[in-house]
Parts: C-alpha cells; structure tokens; sequence
C-alpha cells in the first residue's frame, strides 16, 4: 500500500503565524517515513509560498539537521492546492483564518479530507464568546463573562464600563478571536480596564472580559477521537508571572508543564469528563486541548481545536505520558481525518 499523501498547510496570517511554523517543523520531523509529506506555508499576506519560499520560510534560523529534514519533503512548486495531489491536510495554523473554520470551509469544498475539526467546531472553538454561550447552554461551569464590541467602547465607553460594574476585579480582557494570550490584559482598577480595552480593541471587533480568579491552578486535557473521544492524563502549567501571557508561555524557563498534575483523582476525572463534554458540545473532531481554571472549584476556561504541536506542546506531551508517542499521535490523527471523509 502506498503511503498517504500528507499536505502540511502552515504559517497563515494571524498573530501566531510563528508558532504555525514551529507546529510544521516537529510534525514533518518527527512523521518521517510514514506519510508523503509535502509542506505548504502560506504568508502573513495570505499568499501561498512557492516551494523555495515555503522552504525558506520553513528552514530560516534553524539548524543544518532541521533543514536538511524539511528540505527532504519540501519537492512540490505550489501555487494552488491541486485536490487529486493529496489524500489528506494537516491544517497546522492557529488563530484566525486558519483554526476559524475558513480554511476547513475551503478544503471541505475541495473535498480533501483534513486533521481536525469541521467548519463548525472550528469557528466556534476561535470565538470565545459564541464557545461559552455554548458551553453555557450544556450547563458546563465557567466564570462570569460579558461582552464588549468595538465600535460601542470607541464611541460610548462610560456606558460599557458602567454595565461591567457586574463583574468584580481583577479582570481579564481578551480579543475573542486570537489565541496564545495575543492581546490579552489583567485589570486591576479602571483606569487598567480603560487600558485594557483599548488593547484587544486593536486585534478583534469582539472582545470578553472575564471574571479573574485569585491565582487559580491551571490544568489542561488532551481530547482525541471523533464520535467516541478519549481524555489524556491531566497537565497542569506551572508559571511565576501574573498570568499566563504570550512572554510566559514561548520564552524557554517561564513555564513549566508537570505532567501529570498533582491533584487527586477525583479531579482528574472531573476534567477528564468535563473535557470531553466540551468536546462534544461543540462537535469537535479529531483534537481538541481543553483548558480549566482550579481554585477549589474547577472552571471550563476554553477549548483549543488546533492547539500548539511541537514536540515539547502541552497537547503532544500528555499524549506521551497517556502512552501514545509524538509519531503515533500524527499517525492517529491523519487516521481520524480519513475516516470522516466523505
């Protein structure tokens, strides 16, 4: 049998266009004889790389080894994807216009079967208003939450900070649509909410403020499958900055992951079933990372359909202390991913 032939769709246009490529280079590193793999990336513009440029894209500042890994797939000149070229995608881009559904919407289109969740799941998993309004309605635990849209902060902002009076400090001030803590503040006071405010405002029309907690625990579950998902050990993220911002989580010694977390094991199946809830209210497909907040009372903090994929990735990472390896995790995926094609 020959083996499958693997588009690896990275890069893509949105604040974690890097992280996209560092997901593209583990997973092509660590597939190698299993798939035939072709890599893809598409620029900060939204234009599809030619091979050389997707190569240099790929290859810049790494090592001789990673490069000449990367350079053993990059054999393909792309200009468009050619649906009769491939058996299936691993769309490895995360934020907007890529984990949003868009680019699932196109491949689902072009009738390539793709690693990950549906136009719906997807589009719903990067909104984190419309993700816990959803999560609301399946009665799944959550802190306090409210809506702030950008036009109504700009031109009336007394009136949004006086219907955020519901929520008590400290709170937190996120853009709906980005993930990898882009754009996202701690407020402490008002004038710290302005601020706050005024940041997300720059990244996404929709923004969530948050109820904050007083240092909570972070916890995490890895969720793979389709219609009959299973849960990793717990992870937990240890950090001494205030939150978990952008700095803490991709700058080597500002975190640490202890896998699995020390909690007992009552809590550990509470997440592990509440993960899954999660999964399924949303119809997630494939992978899912699925975040919690823990101050005594566990909190469902979001879901991630396209979570970072590096080798040292907290998703990949519990998957190895749940006994799958990094190699058999893509291998499971791209199984997933052929299974729900038409």
């Amino acid at each position: 049998m020959s083996k499958p032939r693997v588009l690896v769709l990275c890069g893509g246009q949105s604040e974690e266009h890097d992280v996209s490529l560092s997901s593209a280079r583990s997973v092509i590193r660590a597939a190698g004889d299993q798939f035939d793999i072709t890599s893809l990336v598409i620029d900060k513009s939204g234009k599809l790389l030619p091979s050389q440029a997707s190569l240099q894209a790929l290859t810049q500042g790494r090592s001789n080894e990673t490069q000449n890994t990367l350079m053993a797939v990059q054999s393909l000149e792309i200009q468009s994807i050619d649906p009769k070229a491939f058996d299936v995608v691993f769309p490895l881009l995360h934020g907007p216009y890529g984990e949003d559904g868009s680019i699932q919407g196109m491949l689902k289109l072009m009738r390539l079967p793709f690693v990950g969740s549906d136009v719906l799941a997807s589009a719903v998993g990067m909104d984190k208003i419309m993700m816990k309004t959803v999560f609301a309605a399946h009665g799944l635990p959550q802190v306090a939450f409210s809506l702030v849209n950008r036009k109504e902060w700009l031109e009336n902002s007394e009136n949004v900070l006086h219907r955020l009076e519901n929520l008590t400090f400290p709170l937190f001030v996120k853009p709906a649509n980005l993930g990898s803590s882009v754009g996202i503040s701690k407020a402490r006071n008002q004038t710290d909410l302005r601020q706050a405010l005024n940041e997300a405002v720059k990244y996404d029309r929709r923004i969530i403020v948050e109820q904050g907690l007083n240092k909570p625990r972070e916890l995490e579950v890895a969720v793979l499958g389709n219609d009959d998902p299973k849960a990793s050990v717990v992870g937990e993220i240890n950090f001494q900055s205030d939150f978990y911002d952008y700095e803490t989580k991709y700058t080597e010694g500002l975190a640490s992951l202890n896998i699995p977390a020390n909690i007992p094991l009552e809590l550990a199946q509470e997440c592990q079933n509440l993960a899954i809830q999660a999964f399924k209210a949303l119809d997630t497909a494939g992978l899912a990372r699925v975040d919690f907040f823990y101050d005594g009372k566990l909190y469902l903090n979001e879901i991630n359909t396209m979570p970072g994929f590096t080798t040292t990735s907290m998703y990949p990472k519990l998957w190895e202390a749940s006994g799958i390896s990094y190699a058999d995790l893509i291998r499971h995926l791209i199984q997933l991913a052929l299974e729900r094609s038409p």
